[in-house]
């Protein structure tokens, strides 16, 4: 069928069961050879690429909303989202579905609410839903090159300046490091996260400090330097620090 036809026999069928004015769209970042990831669709319709996202039933909180549409849209699920902002500026999606008339109820103004959340790709098994050609994890650094609908790009910006901010208060690396890693991997990801190097000799104090790191009786192996000490988090410090924020960094 149609892409275009198929979208609008589907839209009748939705429109009795989701809000028509509200949209949620995680971000879910990965961390892979020192690179941060996004996850992305591209579209059967438009061939263009979006976030995962989708609209909000009728009976539903946002929360919950947000964890369904990724398990439906990409496969993921058990996965920690943090909301970080909100957006609605006018027309913003009206250009990607010019192809319809004004009656389509998803060309009307609807406001997105913006989650951010940290996956392990490896852990990853992604679907490829009926409106997608495609369901992949896209580098930051290859985004310019991608085209992305509507203001998706400046979402995918905004969640990124929220995860730096983060940092300042709560852990990073649960869901995107394995689960033994070095302190120069987890400092590498703090690295790529803020754009920026670090002091190792700070950086090391300061996590340690934190209580949040279990050290392991085993070390990395197959280094031409010094094996360095393994590590994994704490759970349950961890789980606080998210809760409560950190008060030592």
């Amino acid at each position: 069928m149609d892409p275009q036809k198929q979208f609008l026999q589907k839209s009748e069928e939705a429109k009795d069961l989701f809000l028509p004015h509200l949209s949620t769209d995680p971000v879910v970042f990965g961390f892979d050879k020192s690179e941060l990831k996004v996850l992305l669709l591209q579209m059967t319709y438009r061939k263009q690429w979006l976030l995962p996202g989708g609209y909000v039933k009728k009976d539903e909180d946002l929360d919950d909303a947000a964890k369904r549409v990724l398990k439906e849209r990409a496969g993921i699920s058990d996965v920690y989202l943090e909301e970080f902002a909100v957006f609605g500026k006018n027309k913003r999606s009206e250009f990607y579905f010019e192809d319809f008339d004004d009656s389509l109820w998803h060309k009307q103004r609807f406001v997105s609410i913006g989650y951010y959340a940290l996956y392990n790709p490896d852990n990853a098994n992604l679907i490829v839903d009926e409106y997608s050609d495609k369901c992949e994890w896209i580098y930051l650094s290859q985004l310019p090159e991608i085209d992305l609908a509507m203001d998706h790009r400046e979402i995918i910006e905004k969640a990124l300046l929220a995860l730096r901010e983060r940092i300042a208060y709560k852990p990073i690396g649960y869901n995107l490091l394995p689960e033994k890693f070095t302190l120069s991997e987890l400092q590498k990801l703090y690295e790529t996260i803020l754009g920026k190097e670090l002091n190792r000799g700070n950086f090391y104090r300061k996590i340690k400090n934190l209580g949040i790191l279990k050290k392991l009786d085993e070390q990395r192996r197959g280094g031409a330097h010094k094996s360095p000490d393994l590590y994994s988090f704490d759970e349950e410090n961890y789980k606080k620090a998210l809760e409560n924020g950190l008060s030592n960094w």
